[in-house]
């Protein structure tokens, strides 16, 4: 049993209120603090009395925890036992949970290169800039506190708010019940690398003090499905919702040539990130593409998450079956390529591996198309140029392959579409330094006008 303290303004806390985590398998795997209201409350205080360490040594310090977080001991785990402890309670095959913690820690080695990338050409970083002599913008927060409200499907998120960090921002992570290690991990690496304990804490609470954090913070972060996104839009607080990440298949190209990106936009990460693809849109049939698509993914091995080959997701038995009958009911109308018997693969120890599903609809704003599920699940459907735009929309990253450039702009141009990648690049590439739903300085950050 790992015990993990809440980490407070002053230090951890091991609270009287314990929450279990458990593994795949349903046995007790991590003991978590739960701080009560009140005291997420005086931490948000602290937070927002604290000063912000100088720029420069706030990057020197993210550069100093990626060393803290590989290389040291915390919590009693290596980071070997770390990363498949994290694969066995969120059921995030091991090579996906190490491919995320390499981007952690890279996303804190680059701060001093990516922190910039959102400041306006025209804006100074600095109100002492020789530009603000005769005027110039500025780029200054939006507020002092930011508060995070962790999702736990997959540890690479934990990357992101390093930025508001790297910015002066103080920050206050409310960790997912499901994966409370790896925002642990970080924020422990960042107090040995020299951000104060009231710079960043770990505020593990029940739901009825997680709204704590976002009424005490300037601004905030939240994970969740369409009631969230719908619940925040236009706040000071920033949702991050489905992903429903798409691939454009025009018939200026041939799906065989592109068949090896389309899986892995599909079954890469495990197809639980929210850059997945779940719909594949084709110019002409989608049947034989979706024959090949459903060959390729029933070859796919159902091993436990800490298995150094395991490549699909693995839930409690009882939640995988739960989830299967939900896809098998929603799924009615369309025609199975593969999954029609089922998705939950027992495994014989009281956890189940969620097997790869293909379906074809018989048009492009079939509402299966919109279904987001956390395991390599991808629906098809017909497209022609006459459908245009809306069977697109609403996309977080659309691969589009063998599109014209009036295609490629009318895509660039529609605002609800986050990210177009063209060509032959899976739906989940994604980098340092490059937005995820534009850049989170975006909406940190503003510009004003400074002369003197």
């Amino acid at each position: 049993m790992i015990s993990l303290d809440a980490l407070g303004p002053r230090g951890p806390l091991r609270s009287r209120r314990r929450l279990p985590v458990t593994d795949v398998t349903g046995a007790e795997a991590i003991d978590l603090s739960l701080v009560p209201r009140l005291f997420a409350a005086r931490a948000m205080d602290a937070l927002r009395a604290a000063r912000p360490l100088p720029y420069e040594r706030r990057i020197e310090a993210l550069a100093a925890a990626a060393h803290h977080f590989r290389d040291d001991r915390i919590a009693g785990l290596s980071f070997d036992e770390y990363e498949r402890t994290v694969a066995r309670v969120s059921g995030v095959p091991l090579a996906v949970v190490q491919d995320a913690t390499a981007a952690i820690a890279a996303s804190a080695e680059l701060a001093g290169e990516t922190t910039p990338l959102p400041r306006p050409l025209g804006a100074a970083a600095d109100w002492r800039d020789p530009g603000t002599r005769r005027g110039s913008a500025v780029w200054t927060r939006r507020g002092e506190t930011f508060a995070v409200h962790a999702a736990g499907n997959h540890p690479g998120p934990h990357g992101l708010w390093l930025e508001a960090l790297a910015l002066g921002y103080r920050v206050a992570v409310r960790p997912s019940r499901r994966e409370p290690l790896t925002p642990h991990r970080l924020i422990t690496a960042l107090r040995a690398a020299g951000f104060g304990d009231d710079h960043v804490v770990l505020l593990p609470t029940d739901h009825d003090a997680a709204g704590e954090l976002l009424q005490g913070a300037d601004l905030g972060l939240v994970y969740g499905g369409d009631e969230v996104v719908e619940r925040y839009a236009g706040s000071a607080v920033l949702p991050q919702g489905p992903g429903r990440a798409k691939i454009l298949l025009t018939a200026a190209a041939d799906w065989r040539e592109y068949l090896d990106t389309i899986v892995d936009s599909v079954a890469g990460q495990a197809g639980v990130a929210c850059i997945n693809a779940t719909a594949v849109l084709v110019e002409g049939d989608p049947a034989p593409l979706a024959e090949a698509l459903a060959e390729r993914l029933a070859a796919l091995p159902s091993l436990p998450p800490e298995h150094p080959k395991a490549v699909l997701p693995v839930q409690p038995l009882a939640a995988a079956r739960a989830l299967e009958s939900s896809l098998l009911a929603r799924a009615e109308g369309t025609r199975a390529w593969l999954g029609a018997g089922g998705i939950a693969d027992d495994l014989g120890d009281g956890s189940a591996a969620l097997r790869p599903a293909v379906f074809q609809a018989d048009r492009p704003t079939a509402p299966q198309l919109r279904l987001e599920l956390p395991f390599p699940c991808v629906w098809l459907a017909p497209w022609s140029p006459s459908d245009g735009l809306p069977p697109l929309r609403d996309t977080l990253v659309l691969t589009a392959i063998g599109a014209g450039d009036d295609l490629i702009d009318a895509l660039l141009n529609e605002p609800s579409i986050s990210n177009v990648y063209v060509g032959a690049h899976p739906t989940h590439w994604l980098r340092p330094g490059v937005p995820h739903d534009g850049f989170l300085g975006e909406f940190l950050m503003r510009t004003k006008t400074v002369i003197r």
